[in-house]
């Protein structure tokens, strides 16, 4: 069922646009809860011949790690992996093997994380996914992500439209500017206020499909993250906090693998790898093909609709 996206989309040249869009509640919690992992960067400051998304950790592809904490949620309903088209066979037989059940499309990402959320969200309007349907990005290099902040995204899009979850700041953070070649402090938030931001980053869809639609006509469009999108260009849709933990460890340099080793060793020594607060679905790894490895893309996009479909109607019984 590997779907790939060929297209890429070439923002505008034309004044940056924003636009305010009240908050809604009461919004359905009925409603497909996506898992995007994008795992599509290549990581020059981790090996450039050794793409850390696939590198082992507590002997399991830290992607697979990724993937297992969505799988193993009951409330997530679709997984999307974004990848690097030259990993993309890797992945797949990784996928293939493993049998995740929840995983309905595989598709190629972009030079840049936005280019690959901006292809995951493609590929869910090619689905048929509905405008309220709840969306979960996730870095893929994230590969410890807690049960409850899954939770607590799904959770968060009940009141509000989009939700962050973020770990509290230690340190003082310094907010700086470059004045006379020099860098100086500018700012010195109270503590109290500043947070590392993490992922999942979740929302609802028509809410992030809006805000890059806006984004992708600012030809000075390039954040970082998707939180900053819909703070730049929504800037009336609040974004919920959402605790996150220090073990959400972000694998960027060789020197983070020791840290995750131990965390691995942590989680494996309480239940296969797998957050106590969740038990681990049935997955067999190295167990044959799944049902979805045969799937073409407009069988992948069908099965897709129906499942948004069904869930859809169910809002209305």
């Amino acid at each position: 069922m590997h779907s790939e996206r060929t297209d890429e989309k070439t923002p505008q040249t034309v004044p940056s646009q924003r636009e305010q869009k009240p908050n809604q509640t009461c919004r359905p919690s009925n409603v497909p809860v996506v898992a995007v992992v994008l795992a599509a960067g290549f990581g020059t400051r981790f090996d450039p011949n050794n793409p850390k998304q696939l590198v082992s950790v507590g002997g399991k592809p830290i992607v697979c790690w990724s993937i297992e904490a969505f799988e193993s949620n009951p409330r997530i309903t679709d997984i999307i992996v974004v990848v690097n088209p030259t990993v993309r066979a890797t992945v797949e037989q990784l996928i293939d093997e493993a049998g995740y059940p929840k995983v309905r499309m595989i598709i190629n990402g972009g030079r840049e994380r936005v280019d690959s959320t901006e292809a995951a969200l493609g590929a869910l309007a090619e689905a048929g996914i509905p405008g309220d349907a709840k969306v979960l990005i996730h870095d893929a290099v994230r590969p410890f992500v807690e049960q409850r902040s899954i939770d607590g995204c799904i959770d968060a899009l009940d009141e509000l439209d989009a939700a962050t979850v973020a770990f509290a700041s230690t340190d003082t953070v310094l907010l700086t500017e470059f004045r006379d070649g020099r860098k100086v402090v500018r700012q010195v938030p109270d503590r109290p206020h500043t947070f590392r931001a993490q992922t999942p980053q979740a929302f609802r869809f028509d809410t992030i499909q809006r805000a890059y639609e806006l984004a992708s006509a600012d030809p000075g469009f390039h954040p970082t993250d998707d939180t900053r999108v819909v703070v730049d260009y929504l800037p009336d849709a609040a974004v919920a906090v959402v605790e996150g933990s220090e073990s959400n460890l972000k694998i960027t340099t060789l020197a983070d693998i020791p840290t995750a080793e131990r965390i691995a060793d942590e989680r494996l020594g309480r239940g296969a790898g797998v957050p106590a607060d969740h038990p681990m679905p049935a997955v067999t790894p190295g167990g044959g093909p799944s049902a979805h490895s045969a799937m073409t893309r407009e069988e992948a996009k069908a099965r897709m609709h129906a499942v948004f479909a069904e869930a859809a109607r169910s809002m209305h019984r």
